[in-house]
């Protein structure tokens, strides 16, 4: 494996826009956002109550399914989130960072000796299909997010041969008979623990169709697509911390950013910085000549360095000396 791949891995939600992804939703259902994510966090102790546990993450999706089937978010599907993606409004700088970083590599004579290239990969508890729908989706080389079901297939099991109706009744699993089909069940989901699940598939290639290679399968180091070393890892906070550890752990560079002006944020990051979850921290402000930018810049550049200059070295290496006469 050639290993000469940089990934530079963003969270979404407050790294690369200031808000959540679900705005645009509930500017146009006219609901207050604050008032669904209140009932979204107490939806971990009302069920509770009856003994289940839930995974706090990503329990908002059921509350959509659920404001969905009540008519609050009436008509919601795929292709309504595929379409407020393009109202989401990003940080300053974005997207022209993701191009200031590819042409600085893609530059370097050196670097394109050894066809060293850079990969951009979103890893989001948000929604997958919004992200999909962003005007910034073609930057991205695979995203990870959580995604909704709408067309169910339906269970055959004690069908009635001689009775179609009730039959057709049976296979409608989401009472989808309008002529909008709505979100009905929930098809994957990404936590802020198994984002480390998403950061070993870039690393092995499992997200590479033509590898066709499984996260659980064994993979030799030297086999694999992407070392940690080469990844760099951007958030916005204690939330991406099993992220943060994984990235570090391995040799890879954590780095976070905080809103401008905001104190808490701030704070937040300082102490993830204090306790040696990221190397580095700064406003969420990705214009040239701002510390996020630089640092972004420096620390791809110094990855594709360093493959530069262990390629080199495997060439000497491999390399026998000339043989010289004999005095």
């Amino acid at each position: 494996m050639e290993q000469n791949i940089i990934a530079v891995i963003w969270d979404f939600d407050k790294t690369l826009i200031s808000e959540y992804m679900q705005t645009p939703i509930f500017e146009d259902y006219g609901i207050d956002s604050s008032e669904f994510w209140n009932e979204t966090n107490q939806l971990k102790e009302y069920y509770k109550k009856q003994g289940i546990k839930v995974n706090p993450d990503t329990i908002y999706l059921n509350h959509f399914i659920t404001c969905t089937k009540q008519g609050i978010f009436k008509g919601l599907n795929n292709e309504k989130l595929l379409s407020y993606g393009k109202k989401l409004k990003y940080y300053n700088g974005i997207p022209d960072i993701f191009e200031a970083i590819n042409k600085n590599i893609h530059t370097n004579e050196n670097f394109n000796h050894f066809n060293i290239a850079v990969e951009h990969y979103i890893v989001s508890t948000g929604m997958a299909q919004i992200i999909r729908g962003s005007s910034i989706i073609g930057y991205f080389k695979d995203i990870w997010g959580c995604e909704f079901i709408e067309d169910v297939k339906a269970s055959e099991l004690l069908c009635d041969e001689q009775d179609a109706e009730r039959n057709e009744s049976q296979k409608n699993v989401c009472n989808n008979t309008g002529p909008e089909k709505e979100i009905c069940q929930i098809g994957y989901t990404i936590d802020n623990t198994t984002k480390t699940r998403a950061l070993f598939e870039i690393n092995k290639g499992t997200n590479i169709k033509e590898l066709q290679i499984d996260v659980n399968s064994r993979v030799n180091e030297k086999f694999r697509r992407i070392p940690f070393e080469n990844m760099i890892y951007i958030a916005d906070g204690p939330s991406d911390i099993p992220a943060f550890s994984v990235i570090k752990q391995y040799g890879g560079k954590t780095f976070a950013v905080y809103p401008s002006n905001n104190k808490e944020q701030f704070k937040q990051v300082e102490e993830l910085r204090s306790n040696g979850r990221i190397d580095m921290y700064a406003e969420a402000d990705y214009s040239e000549g701002t510390t996020t930018y630089m640092w972004l810049i420096e620390q791809t550049e110094k990855i594709a360095q360093n493959i530069y200059d262990k390629k080199m070295r495997e060439i000497s290496n491999s390399t026998s000396s000339v043989p010289k006469h004999l005095t």
